[in-house]
């Protein structure tokens, strides 16, 4: 079952930054456009970039009543929690420090995933999406059978399979933050 969470994250993850098949029958090939992409400036996840994401999505005019996320890697977790603004309650009523994690922060949601992929420069791409632009397609549903097979020793043998796919459904609601590590 966590090999197809997982397997379920990588599916999405490829979605959000890969090549979307668009139109009436998936025949167009659609990259995600440089303007929705916040360059890496040689540093990890700052509090810059959060606002450049924020202001992307908010020049996009994405409903602020759509719930919004950012996917980060341990990595960036650690950046963040060096950041005055997020570990200071001056500027954050989220106690980060003292919960040892960032939960949230301008508007995004964090999900921490050690899945994000790296881009040819070797930067991680953390994703920035509102819950909508990204859409999870389950094509065949779970299905799980546990068996003894007599013919290896009565072994334990698992069979799990599902058929998924994911795909962006707007562009203008994904961001891709590239973060040096």
């Amino acid at each position: 079952a966590a090999a197809m969470g997982r397997s379920m994250d990588d599916v999405i993850i490829t979605a959000a930054l890969g090549t979307a098949n668009t139109g009436v029958s998936g025949g167009t090939s659609t990259a995600l456009p440089s303007g929705q992409k916040v360059a890496h400036g040689s540093a990890g996840l700052t509090v810059a970039k959060l606002l450049s994401a924020k202001k992307i999505l908010d020049q996009n005019s994405v409903d602020p009543s759509i719930k919004r996320y950012c996917v980060v890697s341990p990595e960036q977790v650690e950046d963040l929690l060096n950041t005055t603004e997020v570990k200071s309650s001056d500027f954050n009523t989220v106690k980060a420090l003292a919960q040892g994690d960032v939960n949230s922060f301008l508007g995004f949601e964090f999900i921490t995933s050690n899945r994000l992929t790296t881009d040819s420069n070797s930067d991680r791409q953390v994703i920035a999406f509102a819950s909508d632009g990204i859409k999870l397609g389950i094509g065949k549903d779970i299905t799980a059978r546990i068996s003894e097979r007599d013919d290896k020793s009565y072994s334990t043998q698992v069979y799990y399979c599902m058929d998924i796919g994911a795909t962006r459904m707007e562009e203008e609601k994904v961001v891709e933050i590239a973060c040096q590590e």
